[in-house]
């Protein structure tokens, strides 16, 4: 299969978790025997906080505009048998226009951000995707599960939402040797509505503990931001750096923004990757995190500073461990990269089944 794939980086992690969702599954796809384009629109902010090394399992290819896209690539997205447009690209609108006017192949939309794009549309803010184009994506792939799917289909028209939930590369993310610096660890990029969440469980808590140590780190926190002495910041953490920075960790938080809180469903990777490393997860509370991770044996959940203090210094060591490892294994058995790779193909190969059984009756109807 020949995939083009048209999302916001796969060059570059800074400020955003597209890159490292695109670069596991992608890598897991290309490892099925399939050949993977990417284009990424070259801005100024990606460009100068590069991290993809090399890209042996995909061609990477940057453009300038709308109009370099269209002049140097229409070719490939007509050959291609399948094109995917993620969330946030740039002028995502007239490219999801362009793509479903020229693609002969099964074309989808690979929503990284459903709870937020859904807000967005409600609100009549068509950044990067409007209304009228969902129906002629073929497949909307969400990172949003569970009753949000049946939403996008009825409201939207959508001729079918499948969950295409973040996953992890279990071959780069996993359990590593070394100190650990920091009790509660948050990695993250800075973001106005899960500032709240951070701050009832992790500052407050740090406030209340001043013999634990914590970490935030992650790019754009306001200057004003009143950090405890006990909590250290970090501006950057690259994804090669992950593990070593979980390691670091006795504990790492799981934040998740409002929209996805509302929605329920709505994994965020560094969920699977700190469980990939078997870093135990302190995590707020929403809809479909059991049918993820067991609470209590795979994950402590929180809705306040008491409840995070209570996991930091009440629970054994050989317990701690011990839900670290039970997330590992649930991680490892239902949520890499691997898995989100079958499952994409065999989203895109029914939608290619369902084209040809569609088209069917409209060729037998046609004079001989």
């Amino acid at each position: 299969m020949k995939l083009v794939v048209l999302g916001l980086s796969l060059s570059s992690s800074w400020g955003n978790g597209h890159a490292t969702t695109y670069r596991a599954l992608l890598r897991a796809f290309a490892e099925r025997g399939h050949e993977v384009l990417f284009l990424e629109r070259d801005t100024p902010w990606y460009a100068a906080h590069r991290d993809l090394k090399a890209c042996e399992f995909a061609e990477l290819a940057l453009y300038s505009s709308l109009d370099e896209l269209k002049r140097r690539w229409t070719r490939e997205v007509e050959r291609a048998d399948a094109v995917m447009v993620g969330s946030y690209v740039p002028d995502g609108v007239a490219v999801g226009r362009w793509v479903q006017e020229t693609a002969l192949g099964v074309t989808a939309f690979y929503d990284i951000d459903t709870p937020v794009t859904l807000a967005r549309l409600a609100a009549g803010d068509e950044e990067y995707l409007a209304p009228d184009l969902i129906p002629g994506y073929r497949l909307y792939l969400s990172f949003t599960g569970g009753p949000t799917l049946r939403r996008i289909e009825r409201t939207y028209g959508s001729p079918a939402a499948r969950a295409l939930y973040c996953s992890v590369d279990a071959e780069a993310y996993r359990p590593m040797p070394g100190p650990q610096k920091w009790d509660l660890s948050y990695l993250g990029t800075y973001s106005a509505d899960r500032q709240p969440t951070l701050e009832a469980l992790l500052l407050e808590p740090a406030r209340r503990a001043p013999h634990l140590r914590f970490c935030v780190a992650g790019p754009q926190y306001p200057a004003g931001i009143a950090w405890p002495e006990n909590v250290e910041r970090i501006e950057h953490v690259g994804p090669a750096d992950h593990p070593a920075f979980y390691a670091a960790s006795r504990y790492t938080l799981n934040v998740t923004r409002a929209d996805m809180i509302a929605a329920g469903y709505s994994p965020s990777v560094r969920l699977f990757e700190a469980g990939a490393c078997a870093t135990p997860i302190i995590s707020d509370v929403w809809d479909g995190l059991s049918t993820l991770l067991e609470p209590g044996r795979e994950i402590v959940l929180a809705s306040r500073a008491g409840e995070v203090l209570a996991a930091l210094e009440s629970t054994d060591e050989p317990g701690r461990r011990a839900m670290g490892e039970a997330a590992r294994r649930r991680i490892l058995a239902q949520h890499t990269a691997v898995h989100r790779a079958a499952e994409l193909e065999a989203h895109l190969r029914g939608a290619t089944d369902d084209r040809m059984l569609a088209a069917e009756p409209r060729l037998a109807s046609l004079p001989t």
